[in-house]
């Protein structure tokens, strides 16, 4: 999606954007979605539809920081957790709903691994606007997320298969339905979580950092964030663009096969899909399904790949791959900073500890590490990584590869004795 810049005139300088902090009684205003309007004009700023999204927080964190090595406290995490659905997903969908407001959808759809389909739910529910219908893969979807589709009302249909399924056939229905299909596949989509990184920057006081560390999945918010810098270069809003990580799960490495072993390149525009292609075809001959404790990224074939092909070039971008064992100590590590996050939002925090053992990424630089959703999205892999039941972490992580918990915070047992409470109290603390 490009705009007329000509026509819709964008702002001559971000901070023109700190006015409407003095509009907050204006629903649109108070948005971190649409209080950036003038950088998505796609409809008139009288239809958006907003439930309050993108109250979101950029913090520094020094002691994710010193985990990760960074120096002088440069690391910092975006935290969308606190979307009203508890991810990052409810910016993309204020979007996409104000696009189907306005072409009379009735009723929308999305295959999700749940942080989707929990967002869609929410914005049916609240804004009674459409009737949601929400695919997802037998076994495929953490109790947090499912939890929040069932009570807000959506049609759930759950199918034998993986995300990746689940993906197929909605596409199918939703054409032969008639059906508005909001997941990152739409472009309105893209453009919502594009404010991400508007809010990064007004964070900063409008000064880019020297890299953006992303979880990848269906790769929507790493291409809507190359999308996002490209623009506000080209339109001479910011000095220089922020170089992109994007980190996949070892269980879930498309990109990561395809763009660091395999050289896949946007290539100006002239990527290999037939490569794409190919290595599909040996996902499907080995019968290979995407597999890790980070759900919200469990995901073999990314509807955004060649756009994140595209941003990873833009953004002179790398891609790295982390275990699951980085992922929990590193979420570990987040929340012992005060940012409880899915699994999933880890992988950035360990994908940022690599690159810098690396030396890719310096140890003086401004690094923002995207946490995409909530602690509670995913409960139960934190409780098994702190348990004291080793039965319970071996069933749940361990055979997944999980070894250790090196960062674990576990429960004392003691009678219940008042004596024996303050001596392990005295002990402990």
């Amino acid at each position: 999606m490009a705009y007329d810049w000509d026509r819709v005139r964008p702002p001559r300088s971000l901070a023109e954007f700190e006015q409407k902090w003095l509009r907050r009684h204006d629903p649109a205003c108070l948005s971190g979605v649409w209080r950036f309007h003038e950088l998505l004009p796609f409809v008139p700023l009288s239809q958006v539809v907003t439930i309050g999204e993108g109250q979101t927080l950029c913090q520094e964190s020094p002691g994710v920081g010193k985990y990760t090595g960074l120096e002088g406290g440069q690391l910092y995490l975006q935290y969308e957790g606190l979307n009203p659905s508890g991810s990052f997903k409810d910016n993309g969908m204020a979007a996409a709903f104000t696009h189907a407001r306005a072409v009379g959808a009735s009723r929308a759809a999305c295959a999700s691994t749940g942080n989707t389909s929990a967002s869609l739910a929410l914005y049916c529910a609240v804004t009674k606007l459409m009737k949601g219908v929400i695919f997802i893969g037998s076994g495929k979807i953490s109790y947090g997320k499912l939890s929040q589709a069932l009570d807000y009302g959506a049609l759930t249909v759950q199918i034998a298969g993986d995300f990746d399924d689940a993906m197929a056939r909605v596409k199918d229905v939703s054409k032969e339905l008639g059906i508005y299909l909001v997941n990152s596949v739409n472009p309105f989509r893209l453009e919502g979580q594009k404010t991400i990184m508007f809010r990064v920057l007004e964070a900063l006081r409008w000064n880019p950092p020297d890299w953006i560390v992303v979880p990848g999945g269906n790769l929507g918010n790493s291409s809507a964030f190359g999308k996002a810098f490209s623009e506000l270069k080209d339109l001479g809003l910011i000095p220089f663009i922020p170089r992109l990580a994007v980190i996949n799960a070892a269980g879930a490495n498309t990109l990561f096969e395809l763009y660091q072993r395999r050289g896949l390149r946007w290539n100006g525009g002239n990527a290999d899909l037939p490569a794409v292609c190919r290595y599909y075809d040996e996902l499907d001959r080995d019968h290979r399904r995407a597999d890790t404790i980070a759900s919200a990224i469990e995901i073999n074939r990314p509807v955004n790949l060649n756009k994140c092909l595209r941003a990873l070039e833009t953004c002179d971008g790398v891609v790295r791959e982390v275990s699951e064992q980085e992922i929990l100590d590193a979420k570990a590590q987040v929340g012992a900073g005060g940012f409880g996050c899915e699994p999933a939002s880890a992988a950035s925090v360990a994908g940022a500890r690599q690159l810098i053992a690396e030396g890719v990424i310096g140890r003086n630089d401004r690094v923002v590490c995207i946490l995409t959703g909530h602690q509670l999205k995913d409960p139960t892999a934190t409780v098994a990584y702190h348990t004291t039941d080793q039965a319970q972490f071996n069933q749940i992580l361990g055979s997944r590869g999980v070894k250790r918990a090196a960062f674990a915070n576990r429960a004392i047992a003691v009678n219940n004795d008042l004596d024996e409470i303050i001596k392990a109290i005295q002990l402990y603390s």
